[in-house]
């Protein structure tokens, strides 16, 4: 019998970037895109101790939604003595400081400074931390106030362009006042990001922007600096609405669960509180077609779950007394009530929400690349645009001014805000609809790593199985024993251990357990202990040979409850056994469906299992799997995880119990089963599958094979349009106000193209 299961927990030793400690960005990408302004009075952030002298501060930055506001605060802050990692989450614009600092009022001093308005951000993982609400919603909305401004900028610009060209003078007083009008309506928050970049000696995008549009009105082209500055924040804002969308795709999933719950008070009153109110151990009522607003189990009625929302599944799942149910899922049919289990904080829904948040913060492999490439990149740009705007007049001689324009074209070229953009809203968009679907991916690296798995192994018991078995045959092995009183001692030990199969066995119960003392689990094999003074065995046909105990009688008996699928289990007294206990579970409907899809898709199918070959061979035969291993021990499947790794490459594991830990930190990506209201296991597991169907796992590499499609086509898009433009640019067939309006169409390319990962898994029917 193998040894206990419960929730996956390991701890990964290979090569991945585990933890949401960022990396340097960009230098240069969009600016801040507008906001509204926060309480002007924010409190002093709060800190939350974590080791020693170690604190945490987590701040929402309105203006930080761009790797080029991201690299100026690191800039900044990585200066300050006292300050340790940094966390940037630019989706939901928040900044996390790792500290030992007395005080971090620095810290706000120096964002202050910086023009990010930042504000305290609770921590969710230390209520106590408090600090002041922040309507975030609010933060991410552009004032109309901006729009009108931005209209006024616009007819401003463009006035001046018809002036100049009605008039044939670029340098006429009303040109110049409607092209300083424009540009002092649509542009004096990039003009003060360039001058704040510049004081703190960093090339970002703002500060070349700034340079392109004072070159171009220092060379007379009043109207084009007015219309590229116009161009720009345009782009900003229009970049900033589609962003919403990857943003939304996370907000929308904390949305499903209500704001309201109908709670039993003191007095057996019902009444209608918030329920972020409703404390542990309430009783909550919920109605037909009511969504379930908090965690808990059912203490009365019976009714059916639509439980998509977390687990995926399409077809709702009956409840009765004594069932999970979770936050945000919908009643369909009758009323029941529940015990609170989980505040609204802590819910299932709540910790996917965060735990998709935090993904977020971990740099996938294309982001990190794309990242380097862009610190390459922009001073090569920028160190091709001196060279144009200065050896042609020198070298041979020249007209200065149409090649200084060449080079600022060139500076706004060097903008890489599509090429940077495009990963983390890709990689957004793939969390999010993994999650969606019951797919709980615990970061990018993995999101993209899954399109290269060659190799899958996968547990028996609880992931091809039910996980229930129940008992089919009991026979006592001598025929004048009391077959009643051997299973209530098969059922006392039984009873100890969590198994399935202890479990099944433990059901068969007529009447009290005994007393069992100096009680062991024997991982992989079974229990044993002492009844009454005599010691007992109960475990698998492996422990039974381990002791010694196995005649060929008996192992011909073993085999043909075992041929036929059956995992046979034996009560051992002293050197004898004395009760055959055969247990029989069922293969999952969707398990060889599961199979079948993966090795369409190039994935050789592995099961482990602690069961004895037979069973094993029976129940491959079901699912269609040509390679099953029996009598498993931990150590085994992890010499088998590494095995397939060094004969296939990538192997994943699939497991749900800690006899399956090690194998599942061995493996490039480990997998949880039936993780929903599981803590351990939504905290730990690399991708976690919110319930039993192995089906998602071919829906798992599917998304990461086109996640990297898409990555691979921002990419190649955003540095196609550069290449083009540089060459127009060199070739005198390109203008400020072409490139500025290239860039944005890139953006918005590339934006729009990773949000179609949102929708990337269809819906399942059964």
């Amino acid at each position: 019998m193998a040894g206990h299961k419960h929730e996956h927990s390991h701890r990964h030793d290979h090569d991945h970037d585990h933890h949401a400690h960022s990396h340097a960005h960009a230098d240069a990408c969009c600016g801040s895109h507008a906001h509204q302004a926060l309480d002007a009075a924010m409190p002093v952030p709060p800190t939350r101790k974590l080791d020693g002298a170690s604190e945490q501060a987590v701040f929402f930055i309105q203006k930080m939604d761009c790797p080029t506001e991201e690299k100026l605060i690191r800039e900044r802050l990585s200066q300050m003595t006292g300050v340790g990692a940094l966390e940037f989450n630019l989706i939901q614009r928040e900044l996390t400081v790792q500290h030992q600092l007395p005080s971090i009022a620095p810290i706000v001093d120096t964002l202050t400074a910086l023009d990010m308005l930042p504000a305290v951000k609770s921590d969710s993982l230390d209520a106590a931390a408090g600090g002041a609400a922040i309507d975030q919603a609010a933060a991410y909305r552009i004032p109309t106030r901006r729009w009108i401004m931005l209209g006024l900028a616009g007819l401003a610009a463009l006035g001046s362009e018809v002036v100049a060209w009605t008039s044939g003078d670029d340098h006429s007083l009303p040109v110049i006042a409607l092209a300083l009008l424009g540009i002092a309506l649509g542009g004096i928050g990039t003009l003060k990001k360039g001058w704040i970049a510049l004081r703190n000696f960093s090339l970002n995008m703002n500060f070349l922007m700034s340079l392109a549009v004072i070159g171009a009105a220092a060379i007379g082209q009043w109207p084009e600096a007015a219309v590229v500055i116009v161009l720009f924040t345009l782009a900003e804002m229009i970049e900033a609405l589609s962003l919403d969308r990857a943003r939304n795709a996370i907000a929308g999933l904390m949305a499903m669960a209500p704001d309201l719950a109908t709670v039993r008070g003191a007095d057996g009153s019902w009444s209608v509180l918030p329920a972020r109110e409703v404390a542990l151990d309430a009783a909550v009522r919920v109605a037909p077609g009511e969504r379930v607003p908090l965690d808990g189990v059912i203490t009365a009625g019976t009714t059916s779950i639509n439980q998509a929302p977390i687990t995926g599944e399409s077809i709702p799942v009956a409840k009765q007394v004594g069932d999970a149910v979770f936050a945000g899922t919908i009643n369909e049919h009758g009323a029941f009530e529940l015990r609170v289990t989980a505040v609204q904080g802590d819910s299932t829904l709540s910790r996917i929400v965060r735990s998709v948040q935090q993904a977020q913060g971990q740099r996938a492999p294309t982001q990190r690349f794309v990242d380097r490439f862009a610190q390459v990149y922009i001073p090569a740009v920028v160190a091709i645009a001196v060279l144009v705007a200065v050896l042609p007049p020198l070298l041979i001689g020249a007209d200065f001014q149409p090649w200084l324009y060449k080079a600022l074209v060139l500076l706004v070229i060097a903008c890489p805000c599509a090429l940077v953009i495009s990963t983390p809203v890709t990689i957004v968009s793939g969390l999010a609809a993994a999650a969606r679907h019951g797919i709980l991916i615990k970061g990018g690296v993995y999101l993209e790593q899954g399109r290269k798995l060659r190799a899958l192994a996968l547990d028996k018991t609880g992931t091809i199985t039910f996980g229930k078995p129940a008992v089919t045959d009991v026979a006592a092995l001598d025929s004048g024993a009391d077959q009643a009183a051997l299973l209530r001692l098969a059922v006392s030990l039984a009873a100890r251990s969590d198994h399935p199969v202890s479990r099944a066995i433990a059901a068969q119960q007529g009447a009290a357990a005994l007393e069992v003392s100096d009680f062991e689990a024997l991982a992989g094999r079974g229990v044993r202990g002492r009844i009454d003074g005599d010691l007992y065995h109960l475990g698998n046909h492996r422990l039974v040979h381990e002791l010694g105990m196995c005649s060929p009688e008996l192992e011909a008996r073993l085999q043909t409850f075992e041929k036929q699928g059956k995992t046979t289990t034996l009560l051992c007294r002293g050197a004898r056994p004395e009760l055959l206990v055969a247990v029989a579970d069922t293969v999952r409907p969707s398990s060889r469906a599961a199979v079948a899809d993966l090795q369409q898709l190039g994935v050789n199918v592995v099961m482990l299992t602690g069961d004895n070959t037979h069973t094993a061979q029976a129940i491959a035969a079901q699912t269609g799997i040509a390679d099953a291993r029996g009598d498993q021990l931990p150590d085994d499947k992890l010499k088998a995880v590494e095995e397939l790794g060094m004969r296939y490459g990538e192997t994943g594991m699939v497991g749900d119990g800690i006899n399956d830990a090690p194998a599942l930190a061995r493996a490039q990506i480990g997998f949880a089963m039936g993780a929903a209201g599981t803590d351990t296991a939504l905290e730990t597991a690399d991708v976690a599958l919110m319930d039993d169907d192995l089906r998602k796992i071919p829906d798992f590499i599917r998304l990461s094979r086109t996640a990297h499609r898409v990555l691979a086509q921002n990419i190649a898009v955003a540095l196609g349009i550069k290449a083009v433009f540089m060459a127009l640019a060199l070739a005198g067939m390109s203008s400020l106000w072409m490139a500025v309006f290239a860039d944005m169409g890139a953006s918005l390319i590339v934006v729009f193209n990773g949000l179609r990962l949102v929708r990337a898994i269809p819906a399942r029917n059964g």
